[in-house]
């Protein structure tokens, strides 16, 4: 089995990749594949509105990496995403990205385990975390946790790497992680039947 760990920071070795490598260690020691991505720092177009991914599944958008991000996650067993804190949220390059990946792939996420990973150099972890993690469970997917929120300190990956405490939630998210994708492949338990989707206007 895969795990996707998608870096969101414009640093392809900075402090977020840092988190995520400590959390994909674990993974590999209990016998998973794991992919770190970077998103890199291209430019990114936000979502338009268009509708086309509903039926194309994919997004019509083609000029940067929403589209490979859609294939590695339909293809990964359990998916990780990671960023950088910026003014109490996740980097907006991620955003746009992640807006766009999840609505296009609305109902191929279901019951697959995500995970969500911040790092920061003082204050808003929390925030961002809460962002990253509403993606999830939007779409039907377990919440993979650790023994605190999923967030490391520090202005350097020397700094992260100090981070004791951080880098053990790191470590216990993974062993976690590859735990429920043990006990899921184990159970082979069938999901459970979708309702029918109803959407309400408030107004109306």
């Amino acid at each position: 089995m895969s795990v996707l760990l998608i870096n969101g920071s414009p640093h392809e070795k900075g402090c977020t990749y840092t988190a995520l490598s400590e959390v994909a260690g674990e993974l590999e020691k209990n016998g998973f594949e794991t992919m770190i991505y970077h998103i890199g720092d291209d430019p990114v177009r936000g979502c338009r509105g268009c509708g086309h991914c509903v039926k194309a599944k994919f997004c019509v958008i083609d000029d940067d990496r929403c589209n490979e991000i859609v294939r590695l996650m339909r293809a990964a067993q359990g998916v990780v995403i990671g960023s950088p804190v910026y003014y109490s949220g996740i980097n907006g390059a991620l955003g746009a990205l992640l807006d766009r990946a999840f609505y296009t792939m609305y109902k191929d996420l279901s019951y697959k385990p995500g995970a969500a990973v911040v790092s920061c150099r003082r204050g808003g972890a929390g925030c961002a975390f809460d962002r990253l993690n509403k993606y999830f469970t939007i779409s039907n997917m377990p919440v993979v946790s650790s023994q605190y929120w999923n967030s490391v300190h520090g202005n350097t990956p020397d700094e992260v790497r100090q981070d004791a405490e951080g880098l053990q939630v790191m470590r216990v998210l993974g062993r976690n992680m590859a735990w429920l994708l043990k006990s899921i492949e184990a159970g082979n338990i069938p999901t459970p039947a979708p309702e029918h989707l109803i959407r309400t206007n408030f107004i109306r």
